[in-house]
């Protein structure tokens, strides 16, 4: 089942996501940072927008949802428990439901920590997850509203997709979140070729993402939880519990 993806860069950092399901011609966008880029996207694809999926509520990732909806008369879904703090509605959405997006089933995950009505998209028959500020490139979203012990099961949720996914985050943070994995692990071999193909990348003027989720689970350090090796680099016991590993490593990373 053919899904075509673009990734549209808006503001310093972030990305917009717009794909279309070749079967139905259907097109859907995944957050709306600023309207600007993504209506100069969708107006040389010709592509007609039946659909905006919100991740979470921050400013950079719906202020341009308003013109977008003016100007192509999408419906915008979302999640249900963040609906007051989100743009209107038309589709509410909880963990387990699977609307069509033409010939796709869209599954909703709920993956609170960053905030904690933040929900992912994935789509399983085109292999494509769409991630917001919950599994990041090489890394996870900063804890502004959740516990880590909710960003851990949100991130475990997501690890246990099938390791060819294709992970569509929201900000092009790859450098710098591969920066502090060096820093806990600098003759990781796997992170040292990363970094060398993330620098190329860069240079080449090209985004990072999308990223396979097998990348993720060998070197971003929020999914390596139960590895000792990464016990040992933050100073705790080899058989440490994943959680704490995990709440050592989300803390070193918020002070690096």
């Amino acid at each position: 089942m053919a899904v075509e993806l673009i990734t549209i860069p808006c503001r310093a950092d972030n990305y917009a996501w717009l794909l279309s399901d070749s079967a139905s011609g259907r097109a859907a966008l995944v957050d709306v940072p600023d309207a600007a880029p993504v209506l100069e996207v969708i107006e040389a694809t010709g592509w007609v927008l039946d659909h905006v999926w919100l991740t979470h509520h921050h400013g950079d990732h719906i202020e341009g949802v308003a013109e977008v909806v003016a100007a192509t008369g999408a419906q915008v879904w979302g999640a249900a428990a963040d609906a007051h703090r989100l743009p209107p509605l038309d589709v509410a959405l909880t963990e387990g439901a699977a609307p069509d997006f033409g010939a796709q089933k869209v599954q909703v995950i709920d993956v609170p920590g960053h905030t904690v009505g933040h929900i992912a998209y994935y789509l399983p028959g085109a292999g494509l997850a769409f991630t917001g500020d919950s599994l990041m490139s090489w890394g996870c979203g900063r804890l502004f509203e959740g516990t880590p012990a909710q960003m851990f099961a949100s991130l475990g949720k997501l690890a246990a997709l099938p390791p060819e996914t294709v992970i569509c985050s929201g900000h092009e943070y790859t450098r710098a979140n591969g920066r502090f994995a060096l820093s806990l692990e600098p003759d990781h071999p796997a992170l040292r070729k990363r970094m060398a193909e993330v620098e190329a990348t860069l240079a080449e003027g090209h985004p990072t993402l999308p990223v396979e989720l097998a990348t993720e689970l060998a070197t971003n350090p929020f999914l390596r939880s139960a590895d000792p090796a990464l016990a040992r680099a933050l100073g705790l016991a080899e058989g440490a519990d994943p959680l704490a590993v995990f709440t050592a490593a989300r803390s070193a990373k918020d002070r690096f």
